[in-house]
C-alpha cells in the first residue's frame, strides 16, 4: 500500500565541513604564492641565488629534522629508564614542522618554518594547541569523535546511523569446503 509520497532517489547527503572545502582551495592558493614569490625573487636576484637558497633550505631543514628527532628519542630514552613517560609540550614536533617546512621549497614556508624554530613561539604554540585540544575533548558528546572507540556503528546509506554490533553466521556452525565449479 503506498501512501502517494514520492520516494527519494538518492539519499541525503551529509553537509561537508568548512576543513573539507576551503583546505584545497588554501592549498592551493599558497602553492601559486610561493611560485609567484619565488619568481620574482629570480628575477631580481637571479636564479642561480634562488637555487642555491633552496638548496641551502633543503640542508638547513633535514639537519633541523635530525637534531629534533635525537632531541626525541634522547628524552625518550632518559624518560624509559626514569620509569616514567616523557614530558609533554617538549617542542620536538614543532621544530620538526619547522625543518620540514624549511626543507620544501618555497621562501614563505622557509619564513614560517625558521619562526617555528624560535623557542617562545614554540612554548605559545604549544600551550595553544593543548588548551584547543582539552577544550575539544571535554566538548565531545556521545556519539563524537570522542566516542568513536567505544561503540559498534553501522552507517545506513540513508545517513543515519544506528548503534549495533555485527555477527557473523556461519550455517552448520562451521565454515563449508568450497564447492568445485560446475562444468557441463
Amino acid at each position: 500500500m503506498t501512501t502517494g509520497a514520492p520516494t527519494p532517489t538518492h539519499p541525503a547527503r551529509p553537509r561537508r565541513s568548512r576543513l573539507r572545502t576551503f583546505l584545497p582551495l588554501g592549498v592551493a592558493a599558497w602553492l601559486v604564492l610561493e611560485i609567484w614569490l619565488v619568481t620574482v625573487v629570480a628575477d631580481a636576484v637571479g636564479g642561480l641565488a634562488v637555487f642555491l637558497l633552496l638548496l641551502a633550505g633543503l640542508v638547513l631543514g633535514s639537519v633541523v629534522i635530525k637534531r629534533a628527532g635525537q632531541r626525541a628519542f634522547q628524552a625518550l630514552n632518559e624518560a624509559l629508564q626514569r620509569g616514567g613517560t616523557p614530558e609533554r609540550g617538549g617542542g620536538n614536533g614543532l621544530m620538526m614542522l619547522g625543518g620540514l617546512l624549511i626543507m620544501l621549497p618555497g621562501l614563505i614556508s622557509d619564513a614560517v618554518g625558521l619562526v617555528l624554530l624560535i623557542p617562545p613561539v614554540q612554548k605559545a604554540l604549544s600551550r595553544h594547541a593543548e588548551r584547543t585540544f582539552e577544550r575539544k575533548l571535554r566538548a565531545a558528546t556521545p556519539g563524537s569523535l570522542g566516542d568513536a572507540f567505544q561503540q559498534a556503528r553501522i552507517h545506513r546509506p540513508d545517513g543515519k546511523v544506528v548503534q549495533g554490533e555485527v555477527i557473523r553466521d556461519e550455517p552448520g556452525g562451521a565454515p563449508q569446503e568450497p564447492r568445485p565449479p560446475l562444468t557441463s
